[in-house]
Order: structure tokens, then C-alpha cells, then sequence
């Protein structure tokens, strides 16, 4: 099966085309180690793309391409976008600990076979105005993250430890 590589090619789509490029996303970034997670390989490997993985893997998304590309035996592809993941910054005036009302450890869920972004949502629907659900993990959640901002929530994330990423999300207004 042939698949272009680039910044838009979604990591399930890639695997399931060229399943030996497993390692070599492993080797890119060890985060990667997760994919091996039948349930993150069958829900966010789906939906997340190479540009999120990139975000996620703390690499730049045209090093990853690039490397990714190689090992299939694809040429170079002139331009990739961005190679530096944009960080946060501080966190806004709305998140505030205080007005956390639940919390998940998006990794335990994981582990015991359950995605969160449906027990999220759930909670995120139930939110008080004000109100904040708190997601950690040890990555960073892209897909969950840019499905909360397209749906109109405020959504922030930042690495409060190394290898451990804090995700809040309230509702607008």
C-alpha cells in the first residue's frame, strides 16, 4: 500500500500502510512507546495526525516526516510546516485550581482499557459556568485538545513535570 508521508497523514493511516514504521516513530521520540496501547492505536491513532504526534513526541514535525519518508523509501518532501511546537505560555486567568471539579488520569485510563475523551466530555457538558476538568497524563493530548477548542471550549495544557502534561478544560461564557 502506498501513503504519502506528510504532516496531514494521520498515525493510524500510517501504521496500518507501513506497520514497520512503528520503531522508527519509537526511535523519533519515545512517547511513541504508547502506540503499542491497542487502545490508543485504535481510538487516537485514528484521529491524531503526524503534526500533532510531532507535538506530542516534543520533535519537529519536518525532522519526523523527514525520518518517517526515509524508512519508507519516500523522497524528500520540500515543505512540512513548522518545525518548532508552539508551548502555551502561562496559563490564563481561568484556570484555577480552586474551581477544578474532576480530575482523570488519562494514562490509568488507558490502562485499564478505556479512552477518556468520552468520560471527559461527559463531565465537560455537566461543567458549572466557572468550572474546570482537570485531564494529566504523560503526553500531550492533541486530538483530545483540538476536539474541546473546535467544540468552543477553553482548552489549556502545559508539561507541570517532566513527562507529565496537565490538560484543563472549561466551558466558554
Amino acid at each position: 500500500m502506498s501513503l504519502a508521508i506528510n504532516p496531514e497523514t494521520k498515525v493510524g493511516a500510517l501504521l496500518e500502510a507501513y506497520p514497520q514504521l512503528e520503531q522508527t516513530l519509537i526511535e523519533c521520540a519515545p512517547a511513541f512507546a504508547k502506540l503499542k496501547n491497542p487502545i490508543l492505536r485504535r481510538t487516537v491513532a485514528r484521529v491524531a495526525t503526524l503534526e500533532q504526534a510531532a507535538r506530542i513526541g516534543g520533535i519537529g514535525v519536518r525532522e519526523l516526516v523527514r525520518r518517517l519518508r526515509a524508512a519508507a523509501g519516500q523522497g524528500a518532501l520540500e515543505e512540512v510546516g513548522p518545525d518548532e511546537s508552539v508551548p502555551e505560555g502561562p496559563a490564563p486567568d481561568w484556570v484555577v485550581p480552586d474551581r477544578i471539579r474532576v480530575r482523570f488520569d488519562a494514562d490509568a485510563m488507558l490502562a485499564g482499557g478505556e479512552h477518556p475523551i468520552g468520560r471527559v466530555r461527559r463531565s465537560v457538558n455537566a461543567l458549572e459556568p466557572g468550572e474546570i476538568v482537570e485531564l494529566v497524563s504523560s503526553f500531550r493530548p492533541e486530538p483530545l485538545i483540538e476536539t474541546f477548542r473546535r467544540a468552543g471550549c477553553l482548552v489549556y495544557c502545559s508539561e507541570v513535570a517532566p513527562g507529565r502534561h496537565a490538560t484543563y478544560i472549561t466551558r466558554r461564557g
